[in-house]
This record gives structure tokens, C-alpha cells and sequence, in this order.
């Protein structure tokens, strides 16, 4: 694919389509960049991207259908990351995960075909695949609804691999596996704890220690994006973004700390554990699919990542942006 081509990311204001915007301008790509609507003009971290020739930032919601097909006129390639992923926020809001999760990717899976795109990369998770049933964790592993998000995503992925079945759309879907990095929300484990640390705190207030994560530094990840956008012939899969690498909720709190230089408690805080069966125990991803069919290989080790990350939240400008005394749903 040639860089001159016009590419659409949704939910670019949001953590992993910010960075995926960046990666795609650094290579040469026009980038409509689609953030959430909201009074305030404000486009969420891609605040925090300089201006950049290429670069459209486009307000809206893709829960709206009219708004999606005016979106995707005159796009390439669609990289649709757009959605709700707050897992406890799934228990009390799940209608609102149907909304925007579901009929969102209806709406856009229906303006790319109406548009005549290229391909449609569709996010899934690897949420889709609840707890472990064999290691490592391969595309043909069983879907398992564990929480409203997840349920949410099995039933996106279904949609859009409705739309390559029945109407030849050109969907890819992606599967990354648990993301870090710079610009993560709190609500996710790894900042949870370094905000925590670089406060200041010498107990950190976190959930069940004992779950396995399959952890992606998110440069790695937007690349495995790219990868699948670029790639041709791979219509119609889903792929794993994986690392292949598994480690525990307490091992990661050790490492950061050791990193960070500072010994520290971990307290349980009742209100962060999630109902026992829907808490997802083990996740460790089987990266063949991905390896064998395109150029793309995660780049960093977990304590690379971890560094750079520590190194952007202990900023002040960076962690002044984080409430870290209040648990972030």
C-alpha cells in the first residue's frame, strides 16, 4: 500500500489510536482522525500530538450512521478502534457497550462497504477468550463472555465477520493482547500502579494479584496494526497480537517497583476485584498467525516497555493528568 493513500482511525483520541495515528503519520500516511464528540473540542491525546501536516482530526460518533458513511468517503483503509473497554464501567452501563461497541461497528462495517474501502481492521480483544483454556491462547481458542465488554467485542468481531461472509467486505480483525504504554488510562493495571508509586504512596491499592497477562508495548501493537492493514490476502481472519510472553499481576507490581526504585504494600482493595467468574485468570497469546503471515515481531521486552512507560507518568505535566487517589472505573 502506498503511503499517499488516505487512512481513517477511529478512536483515535483514546490511548492506542493516538499512538496507532502517530505511527501511520510517521510513515508517510494522511490520517483522518476520528475523536469523540464532546463540547469542550476536545480530542482527548491527540491533544497532545503536535500538528502535523497530513493529519485530519474529525469530531463525531460512531453510533450514528449517517455521520460513519461521511467519515469513510474518499478512504483507503479503515482502522477502527472505537469503542467502550472499561470492563467495571461494563457492569453498571451495558447498554451503553451495545451501543457503542455492537451497532458502532455495524455502522462503520456498513459505511467501508458503502464506501468501497480497501479493508476494515476491526479491534477485537483477547477479553473475547476469558480464561485460558489451553496455552498458548490461539484464534481457534473458544470466545467466552465473562463480562458485558467482552460478550460486547464477541458480538463486534461476529458483525464484522458477517459483513466479509455476506457481502465480501474486506475485514481483518485484530486481537491484541493486554497493551501498555504512555497515555494509558489509569483504570489499567501498569499505570495503576506507577501513578500510585510515582505519588508517592508506600501502599498501593490494586485487585487480584494472581491473573497472568499477556503484556504489548503499545509501539508494538500500532505496528501489528499497520501489519494487518498492509498485508494482502488476509481478508476475512482474525489475528492475534501477541507477545507470547506471560506474566503475573505480582510480578509486574514487583517489577515496576524494583524499576522505579522504591519498596512498597500491596493493600486489596475490595471495590477493584472483579466477580469471580468474571474475572479473566489467564491470558497468554500464540503470536504464530501474525508471524507467519506478515513482517510484524513485537520489539520490546516487558522491562523495555515498562521503562519507557515510567519514564512519561513520572513528568509532572504527565502524572498531574492522572486523579490517582480515586479508582478509575
Amino acid at each position: 500500500m502506498t503511503a499517499d493513500k488516505q487512512v481513517l482511525v477511529t478512536g483515535a483520541d483514546g490511548f492506542i489510536g493516538s499512538h496507532l495515528t502517530e505511527a501511520l503519520l510517521n510513515k508517510g500516511y494522511k490520517v483522518r482522525a476520528l475523536a469523540l464528540y464532546n463540547s469542550f473540542n476536545n480530542w482527548g491525546w491527540l491533544e497532545d500530538i503536535a500538528p502535523r501536516e497530513g493529519l485530519e482530526i474529525v469530531c463525531g460518533d460512531v453510533r450514528d450512521p449517517d455521520f460513519c458513511r461521511e467519515l469513510c468517503r474518499g478512504i483507503d483503509t479503515v482502522y477502527h478502534l472505537a469503542a467502550l473497554i472499561a470492563i467495571p464501567y461494563s457492569y453498571m452501563a451495558p447498554d451503553s457497550y451495545v451501543d457503542t461497541n455492537i451497532k458502532g461497528t455495524l455502522n462503520m462495517c456498513q459505511a467501508a462497504r458503502d464506501a468501497s474501502c480497501r479493508r476494515i481492521v476491526v479491534t477485537s480483544t483477547s477479553e473475547v477468550y476469558g480464561t485460558a483454556q489451553y496455552v498458548p491462547i490461539d484464534e481457534k481458542h473458544p470466545r467466552q463472555p465473562q463480562s458485558p465488554y467482552s460478550a460486547t467485542k464477541i458480538g463486534a468481531d461476529a458483525i464484522a465477520q458477517s459483513f466479509y461472509n455476506a457481502f465480501d467486505l474486506p475485514v481483518v480483525t485484530a486481537r491484541p493482547f493486554n497493551t501498555y504504554g504512555p497515555r494509558q488510562s489509569a483504570r489499567a493495571i501498569i499505570p495503576t500502579i506507577i501513578t500510585q508509586i510515582a505519588a508517592g504512596r508506600d501502599k498501593i491499592h490494586l485487585g487480584d494479584l494472581s491473573p497472568t497477562r499477556d503484556f504489548n508495548f503499545v509501539a508494538d501493537t500500532a505496528e501489528g496494526f499497520i501489519a494487518l492493514g498492509e498485508t494482502p490476502g488476509i481478508e476475512g481472519r482474525d489475528i492475534n497480537i501477541a507477545t507470547g510472553r506471560e506474566v503475573s499481576m505480582a510480578q509486574t507490581l514487583a517489577t515496576i517497583a524494583r524499576l522505579m526504585g522504591r519498596e512498597v504494600e500491596e493493600v486489596t482493595d475490595a471495590e477493584r476485584l472483579r466477580p469471580a467468574k468474571s474475572e479473566v485468570n489467564r491470558l497468554l497469546g500464540d503470536n504464530t498467525l501474525i508471524t507467519s503471515l506478515t513482517d510484524w515481531r513485537p520489539r520490546h521486552t516487558l522491562e523495555e516497555g515498562l521503562e519507557k512507560t515510567i519514564e512519561w507518568f513520572v513528568k509532572p505535566e504527565n502524572l498531574a493528568k492522572y486523579k490517582v487517589d480515586i479508582y478509575n472505573r
